[in-house]
């Protein structure tokens, strides 16, 4: 059985779960590689799809850094990632995109001040505390996992968290005109480089969140994200958020997450008889 406890540190974690939750989708098994002793072999090659690109297809858990915070939840004992390369990016920390940063992030004056303010008010205003879709980025460091679903055209993401669905059209089609109606996901176009996804993703609304703390995100920004699968089970994303209304410069964090073999995602629903919000308190 999975089992998941959700720690309440700041608002931003009350809706991912209430109080303790156990869940279980029967095991299945899906024909991952075997070592000797019979149990799933997550260093084997990564597998490949029809057309000869790898297949990112499966469900993924975060693995968290050493030393990141936040409750015991699924994949709290995952292994340490691989670390960057020394001129790579820095790896983001758990559900805190700023810590990777010795510096903080390269905020404009009036972001600073949002991201002091949203701080400050216990981050109550996440849209993850009201039932509401997570921004891109705080969904990679999220502790429930995402599914990713394959094709040539097209690859779907469903997310655990908030029973989010993300489309990356894979079809060659341009991304929209710069005044398109703006999502909570944005509008993602995907193409191969060699062995590495890359997906460009603007029209993103106003308000993001980037992390638990609020790093913010404007309908200025871009996102570029580059995914390779090192493995069978190890997926790492280098994301570079590019948004100049808000960073005085483009920052790249990464990302790594963990094959979560013959399992699935379970159903999460938020907003059903929802009542915490109306309590949330900030400083």
């Amino acid at each position: 059985m999975r089992i998941w406890f959700s720690v309440i540190l700041t608002a931003g974690t009350l809706a991912a779960g209430s109080a303790m939750l156990f869940a279980q989708w029967p095991s299945y098994p899906t024909g991952v590689p075997k070592t000797p002793d019979g149990k799933p072999d997550l260093t084997a090659p990564a597998p490949r799809a029809a057309d000869g690109h790898p297949d990112l297809s499966g469900t993924w858990e975060l693995v968290r850094p050493p030393g990141g915070r936040g409750g015991p939840g699924r994949g709290a004992d995952a292994p340490a990632p691989p670390p960057p390369p020394s001129d790579g990016p820095p790896l983001a920390t758990f559900q805190n995109i700023g810590r990777g940063f010795p510096d903080g992030l390269p905020l404009r004056p009036w972001a600073a001040d949002l991201l002091k303010a949203r701080k400050d008010q216990n981050s109550k205003d996440n849209p993850d505390a009201h039932c509401l879709p997570l921004g891109l980025m705080q969904l990679h460091m999220h502790p429930q996992p995402r599914k990713i679903i394959q094709t040539s055209k097209l690859i779907v993401m469903l997310y655990e968290a908030q029973g989010g669905v993300r489309q990356i059209f894979m079809d060659g089609r341009a991304l929209p005109p710069a005044d398109v109606e703006p999502w909570w996901y944005g509008y993602s176009v995907g193409h191969w480089d060699g062995d590495t996804l890359v997906v460009e993703t603007t029209g993103f609304r106003d308000d993001v969140w980037l992390d638990i703390d609020g790093s913010p995100m404007t309908n200025a920004g871009k996102m570029i994200e580059r995914v390779r699968r090192l493995n069978y089970g190890t997926l790492e994303t280098d994301v570079t958020i590019d948004d100049p209304k808000t960073y005085t410069k483009p920052f790249t964090v990464r990302v790594n997450h963990r094959l979560m073999p013959d399992t699935d995602l379970i159903e999460f629903i938020c907003n059903e008889n929802e009542k915490s919000d109306a309590h949330l308190v900030g400083k």
